[in-house]
């Protein structure tokens, strides 16, 4: 049976489909273009989503076919007048496993979630627009092209043009500048050196330019040039002569793979929800390309959305909008912010900051999140540390965590709930089932006196602390 219809199968919804899908709900994903999209288009992805991915089980996959962040070549008037680094790499911690974030296109990102949904024997539909959809008080009936499906749910993961959000008659609130326009797509370029991105620009004006980005496992760069004002063609000829006039030439593109002429369209759903309807990633918030944020904070609406659906329960789906949506509001200010100091030529304009890679994001004061005090409280991402089990077998937390399920920790010798983890300081005898923390991490961390007990939703973030 199917129990939820995902409308659109990027990033957004590969990764609803996944997380309904182990869950054993019923899914089915469909997607009106007639083939997948071949494109790097965002491809940074943050650490938050780095933990979201170890928990989908793509996270190998995803580190493999991508690359950590490189140097950024500076190119003014055709001399190359230093480097730098868009943002500082950090060092991972007991609490942080992946601190920085990583490069990979997103169609590649797509092709790894797609083969992760096939697992659960789930494929997406191509060619299978959404028609049209009804509601009442027990589901949701769509029309498919030749098929009308009755479904419990229906998520519109559809894009910035979201026929689900139109359909519901939800505003989608904000701005599009036409005054800022850029020219972004994927090209081969022969003369430039793959192990750093590269940007152009003339001396009088070094914020106004093309950068080109390698992406890994392709031979192609990414792109992304500021364009003057008067219509423009989304041509290799466009691209070319603009970069020859920034770099005095010497550096040949081909083989352009995609392109597209942007405009920020900064723009958030007036609601996320209309019954049992729900709108997720770009059909609920579209993002400037600045800060790298888009497809990140997608994939986490998603993330938060998929345990709610499965459990049914009106408080958990009444909680996905105040939480996700003030997210991402908070986040169209941060990538907002970026942009305006990119088009009036901040010296930091292509600097990143700890504000950008997500792990800051919690839910506290939200409807799952009740009121504490502390250093960590309720709605806080939940923490990882290094222990050890029974058997001398070093364990991270994140392993306990890992799983469709919620996870109960308990701290020392107190009372604890059959399925709950007990965790130990270091130096005690442990039983089955039973970790050590070796280091004290663990009780750093979660602020743990004997007996405390910390409740986890199954997306990783604090649901209860006591004692």
């Amino acid at each position: 049976m199917t129990e939820v219809l995902i409308a659109g199968a990027g990033p957004t919804g590969l990764t609803l489909a996944i997380d309904l899908a182990r869950r054993g709900v019923g899914v089915r994903i469909v997607e009106k273009a007639e083939t997948f999209f071949e494109g790097s288009r965002g491809d940074g992805i943050q650490p938050r989503t780095l933990e979201v991915f170890e928990d989908l089980g793509v996270l190998d996959a995803v580190l493999a076919a991508g690359q950590a962040p490189v140097p950024l070549r500076i190119h003014l008037g055709g001399e190359v007048v230093g480097e730098r680094m868009m943002a500082e790499l950090v060092e991972p911690t007991p609490a942080v496993p992946y601190p920085n974030g990583w490069f990979l296109g997103q169609s590649r990102t797509e092709g790894i979630l797609r083969d992760r949904l096939a697992e659960f024997g789930v494929h997406v539909e191509l060619g299978t627009p959404l028609i049209g959809f009804e509601q009442d008080a027990d589901g949701v009936t769509a029309e498919l092209p030749g098929e009308r499906v009755r479904v419990d749910y229906l998520v519109g993961a559809d894009g910035g043009k979201s026929f689900v959000r139109k359909a519901l008659g939800i505003a989608f609130e904000g701005t599009t500048d036409e005054a800022i326009r850029m020219l972004l797509g994927d090209v081969q370029a022969d003369g430039l050196d793959r192990a750093y991105g590269h940007w152009f620009a003339k001396p009088e004006d070094p914020m106004s330019g093309i950068v080109l980005t390698p992406l890994p496992g392709v031979p192609h760069f990414q792109f992304g040039a500021q364009l003057g004002e008067g219509e423009v063609e989304a041509s290799l000829d466009t691209l070319q002569a603009r970069l020859d006039e920034l770099s005095g030439g010497g550096v040949r593109l081909h083989d352009l793979a995609w392109s597209t002429v942007w405009r920020p369209n900064i723009r958030l759903a007036e609601r996320f929800r209309d019954g049992r309807v729900f709108l997720a990633g770009d059909a609920a918030h579209a993002h400037p390309p600045t800060g790298g944020q888009g497809l990140n904070t997608g994939v986490q609406d998603a993330y938060n959305l998929g345990w709610k659906l499965a459990d049914g329960a009106r408080e958990l789906l009444d909680s996905y909008e105040p939480e996700r949506r003030g997210v991402a509001a908070r986040v169209l200010k941060i990538s907002t912010e970026l942009l305006e100091k990119y088009t009036e030529g901040a010296d930091d304009a292509l600097e990143r900051g700890e504000n950008t890679r997500q792990l800051d994001i919690g839910y506290r004061g939200g409807p799952l999140a009740p009121e504490s005090s502390g250093r960590i409280r309720p709605g806080d991402r939940a923490p990882d540390a290094p222990l050890v089990d029974a058997n001398g077998k070093p364990v991270r937390l994140f392993e306990l965590l890992r799983g469709p399920q919620a996870t109960v920790l308990v701290f020392g010798d107190g009372p604890a709930p059959e399925d709950a983890r007990r965790i130990l300081p270091a130096g005690s005898a442990l039983s089955d089932g039973d970790f050590e923390d070796v280091g004290g991490h663990a009780f750093a961390a979660y602020e743990a006196e004997n007996g405390r007990r910390v409740s986890i939703r199954p997306d990783g973030y604090i649901r209860g602390l006591t004692a």
